[in-house]
């Protein structure tokens, strides 16, 4: 449906100035600041995608996604019975394998996150990123991270974009697809909505803003625009499709920004792992460390916190 972008225009000067709006909220305190912060672990992809990851990091990182918040800190805020663990544990293809041996061992059912699709440029061809997607799947990952051509977007080739997505959603099989835009690369904040629209249109479970690689990431701006886009989305078709900002949320206070945005953007219902994540590597210890500071009083040491 072409006709659903061919007239979008945004009003840049308003959007930056609702995000600095939004970093000016007041962020919650107490019992509350340490529910939100659960809530926030339980929609984290805790993630590595480094060129030295081996089977031993990504096992270390699958126990961290099944035991996200020490166990004494759960049972003294009561939530030591409530199954708190991350949304997904996100790697490169080469080790969905480890990741899905590992949570087997551990006994939990969190699943297992690919990027593919020419992860991070997107700079290789179709029949490439189909294969990398189907091997990822069967590997045994349950969630595709896909990247998408940004060339299709600099040059305003929707179909050749939305049929990209489409060959990449098919290829994805029962998998969910999280559909990466690269949002710092896009070039203006109409095409950021433009491309969430055909992603969406092309069948992705989720829209994401970045890899994590580019030199801007998630900023609110953006997160503000493609939240629209799934709310009109949501309008015309009935369909809630989720979004997932990731790179460079480090921070607890961020992430609690973050929930509140979609909460005012998409309503409560969003607010839930199926959809909504946070795509982060560093985010966790923050919180933990948050959390720790709320049930102690005291600010953590390193080694009260070792496997942050």
């Amino acid at each position: 449906e072409l006709g659903w972008i061919s007239k979008v225009h945004v009003n840049r000067p308003a959007v930056v100035r609702h995000a600095e709006r939004i970093k000016k909220w007041r962020t919650v305190k107490g019992n509350w600041q340490a529910a939100w912060l659960l809530k926030a672990v339980t929609c984290i992809d805790l993630t590595t995608l480094s060129g030295d990851d081996t089977p031993s990091n990504v096992h270390r990182l699958c126990f961290k996604a099944k035991h996200p918040i020490r166990e004494d800190l759960l049972k003294a805020l009561d939530m030591h019975d409530k199954g708190i663990t991350v949304g997904a544990v996100c790697v490169y293809p080469a080790r969905v394998t480890d990741a899905v041996n590992a949570l087997k061992a551990a006994g939990c059912n969190i699943p297992v996150a690919s990027v593919a699709a020419g992860f991070p440029s997107g700079q290789t061809p179709l029949e490439t990123k189909l294969a990398e997607i189907k091997l990822a799947v069967e590997y045994g990952a349950r969630e595709i991270d896909i990247v998408i051509s940004r060339s299709l977007v600099l040059t305003g080739q929707w179909e050749g974009l939305y049929e990209e997505i489409r060959q990449c959603r098919e290829a994805c099989g029962e998998a969910h697809m999280k559909t990466i835009l690269a949002t710092g690369e896009l070039g203006s904040l109409a095409n950021v909505y433009k491309a969430s629209m055909i992603a969406m249109m092309a069948g992705s479970d989720f829209i994401k803003t970045s890899t994590g690689k580019e030199v801007e990431n998630a900023t609110f701006p953006v997160g503000v625009v493609m939240m629209r886009a799934i709310r009109e989305f949501y309008w015309q078709t009935g369909n809630k499709v989720g979004f997932k900002p990731a790179g460079g949320i480090r921070t607890a206070k961020e992430a609690i920004t973050w929930l509140m945005l979609v909460k005012e953007e998409l309503g409560v219902e969003w607010l839930t792992p199926e959809l909504f994540r946070l795509g982060a590597s560093s985010l966790l210890e923050d919180i933990e460390k948050q959390i720790f500071y709320h049930v102690t009083g005291s600010y953590a040491l390193r080694h009260d916190l070792a496997m942050a």
